[in-house]
């Protein structure tokens, strides 16, 4: 059985997810406010971070990088962005 929530990244009462994604207390607080289409949007650009700052996810450094950046992209604030990238669905 799926429950409805609201969205702090997208403003609307959508699809929670099944699990907390992330240990402690970041990972209830996504669990809690963060819809699925909204960590999927999370996903995607966690992956164009991976691969324009060509990070390694097994490094710290990396994952520190990546739980700030995510925490930013969920919750509000300057995230980082790949610099040149355009997604695919963007119009030039």
């Amino acid at each position: 059985m799926s429950r409805t929530i609201h969205c702090s990244k997208l403003g609307i009462d959508a699809e929670g997810l099944d699990f907390a994604p992330w240990p402690g207390p970041l990972g209830q607080r996504i669990y809690a406010e963060i819809s699925k289409p909204a960590w999927q949007q999370w996903l995607a650009h966690q992956t164009t971070l991976i691969n324009e700052y060509r990070l390694n996810p097994l490094e710290p450094k990396s994952r520190a990088f990546l739980s700030e950046e995510m925490e930013k992209f969920l919750f509000g604030g300057d995230f980082a962005k790949a610099s040149g990238f355009t997604a695919p669905d963007a119009e030039p």
